[in-house]
């Protein structure tokens, strides 16, 4: 059985063990380490190649932020969750932008964290269409993406709809195509947007105005 390799990174000692409990908890997971600022996280992400990191958003030297920017500029980057206190928070949205896979509120019941970090391993987006719409609705500037011309009409449209949190299976049913044919869009938007995961692309969705937070 493939286990999820789980860094955790924050500042609070308390809530890095009681993190690392309930992830070792999960017969599919296992923490390979643990950080308390953001240069350490940095640091022990290179070092461990974990595949998810929960990433406390303020810490100390380094912020989470900032760590998130370095991670996603190496090669063989983790899927990072950032752990903050609330969900409309500036510093979330700088975080997606930055690279991050989601967010979860510090007070998320331990199901959640668990079904986050296996969401985030497979590539998903940790982000709920309602939050999501607040959250970018109120940080996000409109840039005009250059970069969606080289998109046909149907990755347009599937775009579009990832940016309003729909599954694949909701696409497929939404364009009247199979399941297989919505990956083989998402994989093309991926690769041309050159954004690893989905998160990455709702948040493209809203600042290249494809998506707002009125549209749906």
């Amino acid at each position: 059985m493939n286990v999820t390799r789980v860094l955790i990174a924050d500042d609070e000692p308390a809530i890095r063990s009681s993190l690392r409990l309930l992830v070792d908890s999960d017969v599919g997971m296992e923490v390979v380490g643990e950080a308390g600022d953001g240069e350490d996280a940095v640091e022990c992400a290179v070092r461990l190649h974990p595949d998810v990191v929960l990433m406390d958003v303020q810490m100390p030297r380094m912020t989470g932020l900032e760590a998130t920017r370095v991670l996603a500029g190496e090669p063989d980057r983790p899927r990072v969750i950032v752990l903050t206190m609330f969900d409309l928070d500036e510093y979330v949205y700088e975080a997606l932008r930055a690279g991050a896979s989601g967010f979860l509120l510090k007070n998320s019941p331990p199901s959640e964290v668990l079904h986050a970090i296996r969401v985030a391993h497979e590539g998903n987006a940790l982000l709920a269409p309602e939050v999501t719409k607040r959250l970018i609705g109120r940080f996000a500037p409109v840039r005009r993406e250059q970069r969606l011309d080289h998109l046909t009409e149907r990755e347009r449209e599937t775009l579009a709809l990832i940016g309003q949190g729909r599954s694949n299976a909701e696409i497929a049913a939404e364009l009247f195509v199979t399941v297989t044919t919505v990956r083989t869009y998402v994989s093309r938007i991926l690769t041309k947007l050159q954004t690893r995961d989905r998160a990455g692309l709702v948040v493209i969705a809203y600042e290249s105005g494809i998506v707002t937070p009125t549209s749906f």
